[in-house]
């Protein structure tokens, strides 16, 4: 079974990987992780620093140069992290929208499972703001695993 994951470095894509963990080696199934990075949006706000936990609510991108080895940060850790489970994985950089192309590199590589996190934010929030785990499951012509 050929399983890709969503990863961001949150803690909700860490349980969406330990549970695809899971899955593949249940399954004697592999497992390629997939980062995006929307090169195209800045954080233009504000003169306070940005706490370590506000971090990852946050996205700040001072270039695109930063936002690949951000990206590529949470691919190493997410690739250790498999490895801890005697699995091993492989990473992607995706560049553009986040739901877009986690949906499109899915299908192009013709995976058979999808497993992303969800924060679980309210529907008011998600109305306004977005989700990219719906969004997943609305594009994705894979089946899709939301773990929350």
């Amino acid at each position: 079974m050929n399983l890709l994951v969503a990863v961001d470095g949150s803690e909700e894509s860490d349980r969406a990987l330990a549970y695809a963990t899971d899955i593949a080696n249940a399954t004697d199934g592999s497992i390629t992780l997939a980062h995006a990075i929307e090169p195209d949006i800045y954080d233009t706000g504000g003169v306070e620093p940005v706490s370590d936990s506000d971090r990852r609510d946050r996205l700040i991108i001072d270039s695109v140069d930063t936002a690949e080895e951000q990206g590529q940060a949470i691919l190493d850790e997410a690739i250790e992290f498999v490895a801890e489970r005697g699995q091993t994985a492989s990473g992607e950089l995706l560049y553009g929208r986040p739901a877009r192309v986690i949906t499109d590199f899915a299908e192009e590589g013709e995976f058979e499972a999808l497993y992303v996190g969800h924060r679980g934010r309210s529907d008011r929030t998600i109305e306004f703001l977005g989700s990219v785990a719906r969004d997943v499951v609305e594009h994705a012509t894979v089946p899709v695993t939301v773990v929350r």
